[in-house]
């Protein structure tokens, strides 16, 4: 049969990507294990799915002064003496990291063992941990075509990001039924981030009495956020979350709102939705969902409005023209060769194993 060890962990964004992989892996008939640290994030999130799940001791490389810096050199060498004994232990054919600091000795280890490893940076600026292990790769996944002069020559891929499976299987039906709206008329999805927007939110409200003469509006205006004078309003539903009903609301929404994290505009991507992204700005953050934004605007894949411009008028002439133009996004998305990533990325898993 055959192995691959997938790898990852520090955040969710480092483990969802290798969680929706698992499907197709299991189909392709291989034998799937997972190496983690002892407790992280990881561990939570893989163990619903009955896989053999092994834990190695992690440190992390700061950039600033912690007093960490002087302990963590120690676990850091004790996973890779563990990561080595678990590739030579498990053989596997090949290993997938989706980064973060505890998968830097399984796929330093891997290369030690003649095992190919294939890594996958999510972000359009390559981290620490994936740059110190992309000496080890066989091949470097990406999701930016703006990413690829950063990795190493010959290695380099674009792939796209694997989803989760389910987002893809929504029932339009279901999600009128649950938001009681009518088949009628379009709608826009408007996602403000896993906190809600200021900003998007009151540009969307502002904006909601001209809206609602084209679309119906689901706004999931995050934790805290709803506005309760808006309550019973014909054609707009909002809430602070939703889980088990998002793969049916995307189904539902012609056009998509929504900030732009790297997880959330790869979603979009894969579902080919038309969307106008409105990212963090650099007031608030580094800047990279500014510069997610702009990559996927160059490609054809989104419009942009920045949130210094985001008023009532920008955004109802935004969503008009977005609207009227939806079938050119989605033809973009379609043929990027991204919105696939998962038979794309399970391809080449199949590639380099076949090449080993």
């Amino acid at each position: 049969m055959k192995r691959i060890i997938l790898t990852g962990g520090g955040t969710a964004g480092h483990v969802t990507p290798n969680i929706a992989l698992l499907p197709k892996l299991k189909d392709l008939g291989y034998d799937i294990h997972y190496i983690g640290s002892y407790n992280g994030i990881e561990k939570e999130l893989i163990e619903p799915f009955n896989i053999p799940y092994y834990g190695i001791s992690s440190g992390k490389l700061r950039r600033y002064f912690s007093w960490q810096n002087f302990t963590d050199p120690f676990r850091v060498l004790k996973g890779l003496s563990e990561a080595n004994k678990l590739v030579r232990q498990l053989k596997p054919d090949v290993i997938f990291s989706k980064g973060g600091f505890v998968s830097v000795p399984v796929v330093m280890a891997g290369k030690r063992n003649k095992v190919p490893v294939i890594i996958h940076e999510s972000d359009m600026t390559p981290g620490l941990a994936n740059k110190l292990a992309f000496p080890s790769a066989t091949k470097v996944c990406c999701n930016f075509v703006e990413t690829l002069k950063q990795l190493p020559e010959g290695k380099a891929v674009l792939t796209g990001s694997p989803i989760r499976q389910e987002l893809l299987s929504g029932n339009k039906i279901a999600a009128l039924d649950f938001c009681g709206f009518t088949a009628g008329k379009p709608v826009i999805l408007v996602i403000g981030g896993s906190l809600g927007s200021v900003a998007v939110n009151n540009a969307v409200r502002g904006a909601l009495p001209e809206l609602l003469k084209t679309f119906q509006v689901i706004h999931l205006c995050g934790k805290g956020k709803l506005d309760q004078s808006l309550v019973g309003t014909e054609g707009y539903v909002q809430f602070e979350y939703i889980k088990d009903e998002l793969c049916d609301i995307f189904a539902l929404a012609d056009i998509v709102i929504s900030r732009a994290g790297a997880n959330a505009i790869c979603e979009l991507l894969a579902l080919c939705k038309p969307n106008l992204l409105i990212p963090l700005s650099k007031n608030a953050s580094r800047g990279d969902q500014i510069l997610n934004a702009r990559s996927f605007e160059r490609q054809g894949f989104s419009m942009v409005l920045e949130e210094e411009e985001t008023t009532k008028d920008t955004l109802l002439e935004a969503v008009h023209k977005l609207y009227d133009n939806r079938a050119t996004y989605m033809d973009a998305m379609r043929n990027s060769g991204q919105h696939d990533a998962i038979n794309t990325i399970t391809g080449l898993i199949e590639e380099v194993r076949l090449n080993k």
